[in-house]
């Protein structure tokens, strides 16, 4: 006997919420991005700092990281702390000689969000998209002043 599959009535760049609520991902209608949830990019993640250099444990709650700040808008992510799933802005200068894209010029803010036992992942935001730059998993990406 074949298993039926219940059918979702939600589009796949909808989010469902825990509530059972859906926001859609869809653009603002205002000028805002933040009553939105955010995409993330990892094209520019490479080198030292890159995806591929995490091991098991950090790429497993890199994922549940992802999948739990895109489960909230950019509003609410401005106002929860740093360490509470919040982010931080980071002054480009404190990175250091680093490799950028192009669009990335010195007006780009650089903001921070943690993830496996609070490494951060650096990047930068246009619209509702976070571009991810930087996984600082060992903690030299930037002094952290410890």
């Amino acid at each position: 006997m074949a298993k039926t599959r219940k059918k979702l009535n939600f589009k796949p760049h909808d989010n469902p919420k825990p509530d059972g609520k859906i926001v859609a991902h869809s653009a603002p209608t205002s000028g805002s991005t933040d009553d939105v949830c955010p995409i993330f990019s990892l094209e520019h993640v490479e080198g030292d700092y890159c995806l591929s250099k995490c091991t098991t444990e950090e790429k497993a709650s890199f994922a549940d990281t992802l999948h739990k700040l895109g489960r909230q808008t950019w509003g609410v992510l401005k106002v929860r702390g740093r360490h509470k799933g919040g982010f931080e802005k980071i002054a480009r200068h404190a990175l250091g000689d680093r490799k950028y894209p192009p669009e990335v010029t010195d007006e780009v803010n650089m903001v921070a969000f943690r993830f496996c036992a609070m490494k951060p992942m650096v990047g930068y935001r246009v619209g509702r998209v976070f571009v991810i730059l930087f996984l600082d998993r060992d903690f030299t990406l930037y002094d952290h002043g410890g």
